[in-house]
Parts: structure tokens; C-alpha cells; sequence
């Protein structure tokens, strides 16, 4: 395996080098397949490969990949459209990434504070997040271990329990806070689920204060819990919400929606990009939303994540080093006594890519096109290795 002494040491990169893949395999270069449960952190949820989304790109390609962002680009107005019709929100920014999309958010934020001529305004955020790692969201983000060696950070975040409504109905009355970035799911932080209840307890304290309701869905969203968005489930609408991962199914981009409330915020020259939303990676989230719909995933992907959990809850109850078997759609969360990143490289050995968080959380992200029998080969795999793992004591 190839690697470079010119990188960068920022990843504690896995020993296997994937030259391609088709929908949830990934083949290294000896040509050995390895079943991806982690879809690339929730990027590739139709696979890799897909024929319908790798032919609009090729066309696109062909055709015109990038133009500024000073002139009309119709693809990118036509995902906005796209995006509006699913989402219900209003107006909608791109960008490249994640965390662009969250650093749009705490502007949108900013401004709405200066507008109400409120000179330290404060974001309500929460305790095991993760919304990126630019200084404006590394700030943002609850993790002290990812925070640690990039002091100063950005001010105006207040940190309160995830889960917890009462915390943030604790803020009440002060009157610099200004908005609430709460992501629907926390999948960094360990795939923790909020209690049923808990946005709708969130969106009142908002509309209560005046504060922008803003909801991270870059992992959650584009049909990853059986909902096109996580908030949905709870029927509740935000004022802003950032997106990224799926939506490209690869390709990078990355969106900032905003409501009515938020909508007009942004003035021209406030924000920008350069690559943002030019016209390949806005084909790329038309096709995948295209796909979705024309596939019914949404449906497929509520019904048999349910079957999933239900299957690896079942086949774990009897372990007493499981502390939880949690999740929601394609996303599900294993909560061991222990630290078990180790079990990572187990899985590689066995062909299985898996992801731990908090040091004790198996993650799984799988592709929504994972057939019955990789199901059944994933679930066998990680039961085998956890078993395994935590008999050894």
C-alpha cells in the first residue's frame, strides 16, 4: 500500500487503499471487496457508483463543471427548488462542506443579532456536538478533546446538555442569546437520540424568545432516519438548517436552508463562495434526490433500519457489556462497558468497515442500497466481534 511522507499526519489512516466500488462494496487493490457500513460518514447513502448519479456527472462534466457564482447557474436553482419542496423552507445558500454550511448558520445568527443591535450575541449549542472543524464551529462544537490546541476560540457559545429542553428554557430572558444549533441526532457524539419531545420543546422556547431555531442535519439529513430530515420525525420546522454528506452522494456540497424568519438575513456581500453550488455538484444533488424519490427510499430506508435495530437489539440483549443498542433508520449506535475502538481494525480483518465514537459507540452508517444478504452478513459480523471482544474481559 502506498502512502506519502508529504501528508499532512492528520489522519490515523486505516492500512487498506480502495481503488473502486459499487454500491456498498469498496474494492481495495488486490480486488478484495469489503462491505462499507459507514457509507463514507454518511456521504455515499445510494452506494458508491451509482450508474444513475455517476452518468449525470459524466454528462455534466462534459457539458460545464464550474462557473462563478456572479452569474445564474440553473442547476443550482434547480435544486434549490428541489430542496424547498422537500424541506419547506425558503431560501437556500451552497457551499462546499458541512461546516460552511453551519459557518453560514452562526452568520445568519450574527446578523440577526445585529440587527437587533445586539453587540455579544450567544448561540445556544450542546454538550457532545459536533458541527465541524473550522474555528467557528470547532468553537461551536461540544468536544473538548477536538477544541484542545486551538485556543482562542470563537466566542459567543453557550454549552448546555443535549436532551436536556429545560437547560436551554433555562436561558430564558437573557437577552444576548439569539439562536439554538441543535443537531436533531448526535452522530459524532455517539448516535444519541433526544428524548420524543424534545425539538418541539425547543422550537416553543424559540418562538417564545425570539431566538432562530437552527438544526445541523448534515448527517441526518437526505433520508438517513427515514424522514428527508430528522426533524420531521417531531413535526416541527426550523428557521435554519444546514446540510451537507449525502446530498452529493460524494461530490462535494454543502446547504444552508433558511425560513422565513431567516430568509432575508443575508444581504449581498455579507457571504460567499467560490465553488460553491456550481453547476457539477448541483447535478449531482439533483440526481440524488431524483434517485430517492423515484426509488421510494425514504419508505425503504424507515422500514428496514427498523428491522435492522430490531435484529442487532435481539441478537445483543443477552450481552452484558452492551449498555445500548440505539438508532434511527440507517443510523444506529452500539454502546459498549468499554473503550472498543480496536474493533475497527477487527472488522477490517473481516472485511467489514465500521466506525467507533466516544471511544465505547460502534457507529453504522450503511448505504441505503446494502442488499438483504449484506444485512445479514453486517449484522453477523459486528454481533461475532463484539461477542468476541467483549468476552475477552
Amino acid at each position: 500500500m502506498k502512502t506519502s511522507p508529504h501528508l499532512m499526519n492528520t489522519y490515523a489512516r486505516l492500512p487498506v487503499c480502495f481503488k473502486s466500488g459499487k454500491g456498498a462494496w469498496l474494492y481495495d487493490e488486490n480486488g478484495q471487496n469489503y462491505l462499507d457500513a459507514i457509507s463514507g460518514i454518511a456521504v455515499c447513502s445510494l452506494g458508491h457508483a451509482h450508474p444513475e448519479i455517476t452518468e449525470t456527472i459524466c454528462a455534466q462534466s462534459r457539458e460545464l463543471i464550474h462557473t462563478s457564482n456572479l452569474y445564474c447557474i440553473e442547476k443550482q436553482a434547480a435544486l434549490a427548488e428541489e430542496l424547498i419542496d422537500i424541506s419547506g423552507m425558503e431560501k437556500v445558500f451552497f457551499c462546499n462542506s458541512g461546516a460552511e454550511a453551519n459557518e453560514t448558520a452562526i452568520k445568519i445568527a450574527r446578523k440577526y443579532a445585529y440587527q437587533q443591535q445586539i453587540t455579544a450575541p450567544k448561540i445556544i449549542v450542546m454538550e457532545n456536538s459536533f458541527h465541524g472543524r473550522t474555528l467557528a464551529t470547532l468553537s461551536a462544537t461540544g468536544n473538548k478533546k477536538v477544541q484542545e490546541g486551538f485556543a482562542p476560540l470563537v466566542e459567543g457559545f453557550v454549552r448546555v446538555p443535549f436532551g436536556d429542553a429545560d437547560a436551554v428554557e433555562a436561558h430564558n430572558g437573557d437577552q444576548d442569546v439569539v439562536a439554538v444549533l441543535v443537531e436533531p441526532i448526535q452522530g459524532e457524539g455517539g448516535v444519541n437520540i433526544p428524548p420524543k419531545g424534545y425539538l418541539k420543546a425547543i422550537r416553543a422556547i424559540c418562538d417564545r424568545n425570539g431566538w432562530l431555531m437552527m438544526l445541523d442535519e448534515i448527517q441526518t439529513g437526505i433520508g438517513r432516519t427515514g424522514k428527508w430530515f430528522a426533524h420531521q420525525h417531531e413535526g416541527i420546522q426550523p428557521d435554519v438548517m444546514s446540510l451537507a454528506k449525502a446530498l452529493g452522494n460524494g461530490l462535494p456540497i454543502g446547504a444552508c436552508l433558511a425560513g422565513q424568519k431567516a430568509a432575508n438575513i443575508l444581504e449581498p456581500g455579507n457571504h460567499g463562495t467560490t465553488f460553491g453550488g456550481n453547476p457539477l455538484a448541483c447535478a449531482a444533488g439533483l440526481a440524488v434526490l431524483k434517485v430517492m424519490r423515484t426509488h421510494n427510499f425514504i419508505e425503504h430506508v424507515a422500514d428496514k433500519g427498523q428491522e435492522i435495530l430490531t435484529r442487532f437489539q435481539s441478537a445483543l440483549s443477552d450481552n452484558p457489556a452492551v449498555k445500548d443498542v440505539r438508532g434511527l433508520g440507517y443510523m444506529i449506535g452500539i454502546e459498549l462497558d468499554r473503550p472498543c475502538a480496536e474493533l475497527v481494525a477487527q472488522a477490517l480483518e473481516k472485511r467489514v468497515l465500521i466506525n467507533v465514537t466516544q471511544g465505547n459507540t460502534i457507529r453504522l452508517l450503511p448505504a441505503f442500497v446494502m442488499s438483504n444478504d449484506q444485512t445479514d452478513q453486517l449484522i453477523e459480523t459486528v454481533v461475532e466481534l463484539v461477542n468476541q471482544f467483549t468476552q475477552q474481559g
